[in-house]
């Protein structure tokens, strides 16, 4: 880590800068704006702002979406490395349902092509995170049945100044975050912000091994703009390299209920690195008051390996001409309902999990190297002008987008042996899967937002035109005969489809009175489909329908939600856990997802000392399948009304502060009820409940320190949260934190 480099380095910025007044450079970053502008859009709406973010001052990105309703989250590692997001019933795997952005920037690895969500920007660094629900999301795509999320990060502040914040935290872990900023009179404008975050984990490997991360992130932003000018430009250059000792095996039920902080030994070699660069250029031309020109430039490049434990060999037929593996989870399921695989006894799997002998090349540990790129042009018009006594507000953008997954992957086997992994063949690069995934998309949307009266409308409308295409090259197997030798990169066979859509949608706001507001809207929502053949599109045709009240002491919503599916999608992925190949696509059929999301804030006692303010959000789904669909590989033999996966239908977050001129203490209850981790629902596939209680508070010793501690999962309740990819994965422990901000 390099703590003390960057914080010396920020702190020699500081006699640079001369403070100066002009706006914050490209407020493009944002789709809502700010907390108060909630209320303005037509649809479900939330902004979570930085003076929200430091009240626990949290680096997972999980426990601030508690306070987000209608999102839901499938816990897997426990610090929300590359959470599984899902907004209104979508599916939650690498949240490769919603659209992810950063500053309005596309940020998944390859939206199009490998949406999963592999790399997901660092919280911790973040100024405000913003969620799009209902029809105003088709300004973001391409996924718009759940809705979109943008972090915003760090603006270029109008003067000059930085913070520091440095926290200690239980199993050895250690964040700083250090920025600083300033426009001067010049007209140039710069930013230099880094966070650097390690941990031990909280998790215990069988015979040791580490179970932690290490994070290292640096942002620069440059701009300029003459004070006499209305043009801007912007260059932002970020750059993340992450080490984490993640694993995808879980446990048994039995050794979880012992344990639930355990990993076994077999994992103790798993490890993800990876490393991410982004790009962005941006220029902002007001023509005049009421009509603002925008241009984006962006190129994020990331790459990762993920070194982990894929399956185990019980026949030998590793070295036939398809590999034959057991995939780990159906030895935990096996071990859980007391079964066999490939011959083996439950007693037998349970002993390998625990540390006997295995025979030499049995165990199968993957290198999952990937490289991917995101890189493309959009452009924006924001446009207001008055007709017959109406006003209009038109926004249209136009995106030219291509991404890439190159996969060259290896299985290396290893054997077990007095508990230990050891190598017995490296393997050939490419064994494992070699292959290309590409995508170019055109995309168009065009909104008016419609002020008359008391109504406000705003119809919109979007385009997607998609290309996407797979090429498989040649997969050697087998053992390695010569170390130096390659896998020649022979043409194996290809496919692909091209998509193109229309996606329509609309808003309405009616103000019942000042403080009363009736919101309504129906839109078509769409997800990209896979490049496999035979598949269809996600699409479904959404509705809502609330009311949002707003006063002095009391911010409320409530939405009711319908989402009609023609055809829900699944998605193979290895964190699926399911027994199909990755990549392929399969058709859902027909599905409904009905709920409603209740917001609310108000002040219970305000006095001149101190205030007591109060938050709750509340969120029912309830997703089921329409159809029958025969046994496939990914969903299982779905009946009609099962339910969709992974998708509480009750869960709450309840927030008390008490908040002095000097000082606050927050308290946050979260519950989430059990889900179901496949729709036939069984014996083993259900997660459970779970209630959580977090505290955090703050002084300020000056009026440039603050001193904060923070307990998390203050009860230190264990609870399965996940199934996925391959056994029970819990909550993360009780943990304690405390730190220090310094401003200046």
């Amino acid at each position: 880590m390099h703590y003390a480099f960057s914080i010396v380095f920020l702190l020699c910025l500081v006699g640079m800068a001369r403070a100066d007044e002009t706006d914050t450079f490209i407020e493009e970053v944002t789709i809502v704006g700010e907390r108060a502008e909630e209320h303005q859009v037509t649809g479900a709406a939330q902004y979570i702002g930085d003076a929200e973010l430091e009240k626990y001052a949290y680096s997972d990105i999980q426990r601030v979406l508690r306070q987000v309703p209608g999102v839901s989250i499938q816990v897997e590692d426990g610090y929300g490395l590359r959470p599984n997001i899902s907004i209104r019933g979508v599916a939650t795997e690498r949240s490769g349902r919603i659209t992810l952005l950063e500053d309005n920037v596309l940020i998944a690895p390859a939206p199009y092509s490998a949406p999963a969500a592999y790399y997901f920007p660092t919280v911790g660094r973040m100024h405000g995170v913003e969620i799009l629900k209902g029809p105003a999301a088709i300004t973001q795509g391409p996924y718009t049945i759940g809705g979109a999320m943008n972090l915003i990060s760090t603006p270029i502040p109008r003067l000059a100044q930085g913070k520091i914040t440095a926290e200690a935290a239980e199993d050895a872990t250690y964040r700083v975050l250090a920025s600083y900023g300033a426009t001067l009179d010049s007209g140039f404008a710069f930013l230099a912000e880094t966070h650097q975050w390690q941990s031990d984990g909280f998790q215990r490997i069988d015979r040791g091994g580490d179970s932690g991360l290490d994070i290292e992130d640096y942002t620069l932003k440059l701009g300029y703009s003459h004070p006499d000018s209305r043009h801007r430009i912007e260059l932002k250059l970020q750059y993340a390299d992450q080490d984490s000792d993640q694993s995808y095996l879980g446990l048994t039920d039995s050794d979880f209920e012992q344990n639930a902080y355990r990993r076994y030994g077999v994992s103790a070699l798993d490890h993800i690195k990876t490393e991410h660069e982004q790009q962005v250029l941006r220029y902002l031309f007001e023509v005049s008051e009421r009509l603002t020109l925008r241009a984006t430039a962006y190129n994020n490049e990331y790459q990762r390996n993920w070194f982990k434990t894929e399956g185990i060999d019980f026949d030998g037929s590793v070295n036939a001409e398809t590999l034959s593996l057991t995939s780990w989870f159906s030895v935990v399921q096996a071990v859980n309902q007391r079964g066999t695989v490939s011959g083996m006894t439950f007693e037998d799997l349970q002993a390998i999990l625990n540390g006997a002998d295995t025979a030499p090349g049995s165990i199968q540990l993957r290198a999952n190297a990937r490289t991917y790129f995101s890189r493309g042009v959009q452009l924006g018009l924001d446009w207001s002008f008055d007709a017959v006594g109406i006003s209009h507000e038109v926004t249209a953008g136009l995106r030219f987008h291509e991404d890439e997954e190159d996969r060259l992957q290896r299985n290396s086997s290893y054997r077990q042996s007095n508990g230990r992994l050891v190598l017995d063949d490296i393997g050939l690069p490419g064994n494992a899967g070699n292959r290309i995934q590409e995508a170019e998309a055109v995309s168009v949307f065009l909104q008016d937002r419609i002020e008359w009266g008391d109504w406000v409308l705003t119809p919109g409308m979007r385009y997607e035109d998609i290309d996407q295409a797979r090429t498989r090259f040649e997969t050697r197997v087998g053992r390695t005969v010569d170390p130096a030798s390659r896998a020649p990169s022979n043409f194996r066979d290809s496919r692909g489809n091209q998509t193109q859509v229309f996606l329509p949608g609309m808003g309405v706001m009616y103000a019942i009175s000042e403080d009363l507001h009736l919101v309504a809207g129906a839109h078509k929502g769409f997800t990209a489909p896979s490049n496999s053949p035979g598949v269809r599109q996600e699409e479904a045709i959404n509705y809502e329908l609330g009311f949002r009240y707003g006063s002095d002491r009391l911010d409320g919503e409530l939405i009711v939600f319908y989402s009609d599916y023609e055809n829900l999608l699944g998605e193979c992925t290895a964190s699926s856990g399911a027994g199909c190949t990755v990549g392929d696509a399969f058709n859902g059929d027909a599905a409904t997802v009905t709920g409603f999301e209740l917001r609310a804030s108000f002040d219970v006692l305000h006095t001149a000392r101190f205030s007591v303010p109060v938050t709750f959000n509340y969120t029912y789904i309830n997703g089921e399948f329409d159809t029958d669909i025969a046994d496939t590989d990914f969903f299982g033999d779905v009946r009609a009304g099962d339910p969709i996966p992974y998708i509480p239908r009750n869960q709450f977050n309840l927030g008390i502060a008490i908040e002095g001129a000097k000082w606050n203490v927050n308290m946050a209850v979260n519950r989430v009820g059990e889900t179901c981790v496949r729709a036939s629902c069984g014996t083993f596939e259900r997660t459970e409940s779970a209630l959580s209680l977090d505290l955090a508070g703050s002084y300020d010793w000056s009026s440039s320190v603050r001193l904060f501690a923070r307990l998390e999962n203050v009860t230190g309740e264990h609870n399965i949260m996940g199934r996925h990819p391959y056994g029970a994965r819990p909550n993360k422990d009780r943990t304690a934190a405390v730190g220090v901000r310094l401003s200046f």
